[in-house]
């Protein structure tokens, strides 16, 4: 199945959406089919998850380990439901890392 591309303003949706709720550090970048939530430098930057698009409405949920691999949650569905399970559910996975 061929990968749909993720939009810009998917982008700016994502981080004015997390930024309304406190997390001023975290910013999101869009990489073709994927949204990644990163803080720290642009060199080198901390990951803490991703979501990447499966179909033209539905995403899927990854989230970051410790060494900075991308692990599965099992998680698909509309954008919106993701993003508030992403801060509902797994709201430790967005704190700041020094």
């Amino acid at each position: 199945m061929a990968k749909y591309a993720a939009e810009t303003y998917d982008a700016s949706d994502l981080q004015k959406f997390l930024r309304e709720r406190g997390h001023e550090h975290l910013r999101v970048r869009k990489y073709g089919a994927q949204l990644i939530v990163e803080s720290g430098p642009d060199k080198g930057p901390i990951k803490h998850a991703r979501f990447c698009r499966d179909t033209v409405n539905y995403w899927t949920l990854d989230m970051a380990t410790h060494t900075g691999k991308w692990q599965p949650t099992g998680l698909r569905g509309l954008l919106d439901d993701l993003r508030q399970m992403l801060v509902e559910d797994f709201g430790w996975v967005l704190t700041p890392i020094e």
